[in-house]
Formats: structure tokens, C-alpha cells, sequence
């Protein structure tokens, strides 16, 4: 089995060459949406698109892998907001369907819209943290 070659600029980049924070300090700064390792530069460029790398202090966080972990964080939480609150809301009097879902289903929308994007950045934050900014190998 052939080895791996990994891009030229990846192999040229030395291990830590940017900051890495305390893991709260990244993880707060991802869920504001700015670079974990300086804190300045923005993390997104779109709403879930992570920059390639950090116009201040040049962290890759574009090889920052995040992948579905965000997508279930978010539903994780949303479940353990929504579900109690609709399951009182039936217990109070049995509203009909109708206005349950006018209710629910918005408010479960907006929810996981609003918590994605934060949840995303201190996703990110995380990786930079363990130094899991790693490049993809070809193929």
C-alpha cells in the first residue's frame, strides 16, 4: 500500500502554528462566531459555511471537520426544550392539533435555526482545541 501524500502547503504548516485557547475559551468563542484560536477573526463565511482560514491569526479552520455532530447537538437540545413544553401544554386543557402545531412546529423551527450556527462554532472551537485540523487525504 502506497503512502499517503498529504497537499504541499498541509505537510508545510508546522503543528501549532496558531493559538490554542483553553477549551472553554474556544468553545466560547466558537458559539459567538469568531475564530476559536484568536478570538478576532469571524469563523463563518454564509450561514454554516466555516472560512478557510482565519484572516487574523490564519488558523485552518476550513479542515475543521464538523460534519452531522452540529445537526444532532442542535436537535438534542431543541428535543429536551420542545418535548417538556408541548407535553405541558397538552396536560393544561388538550388543545387540538391544529393549534399545537401552529404553535410547536415554528417555535421548533425557529429553535433550530437560531442554536445551528452557535452550535457549529463551538463545534469548531472544540477541533481547534484537540488539534483536529486535519487535512483530508486525495482519493
Amino acid at each position: 500500500m502506497a503512502p499517503t501524500r498529504w497537499p504541499a502547503d498541509a505537510a508545510a504548516t508546522p503543528r501549532n502554528a496558531w493559538p490554542h485557547p483553553p477549551m472553554m475559551t474556544a468553545i466560547l468563542r466558537g458559539l459567538k462566531g469568531l475564530c476559536p484560536a484568536c478570538g478576532q477573526g469571524r469563523i463563518f463565511n454564509g450561514f454554516l459555511k466555516v472560512v478557510p482560514k482565519c484572516a487574523h491569526c490564519e488558523a485552518p479552520l476550513g479542515l475543521a471537520r464538523a460534519d452531522d455532530a452540529p445537526p444532532y447537538l442542535t436537535i438534542l437540545v431543541a428535543g429536551h426544550v420542545i418535548v417538556p413544553l408541548l407535553y405541558e401544554v397538552d396536560r393544561m386543557g388538550e388543545p387540538p392539533i391544529w393549534l399545537m402545531a401552529a404553535i410547536f412546529l415554528p417555535l421548533t423551527l425557529a429553535l433550530c435555526l437560531g442554536l445551528l450556527r452557535p452550535i457549529k462554532g463551538a463545534t469548531v472551537g472544540v477541533m481547534v482545541n484537540l488539534d483536529m485540523l486535519k487535512p483530508t487525504p486525495p482519493g
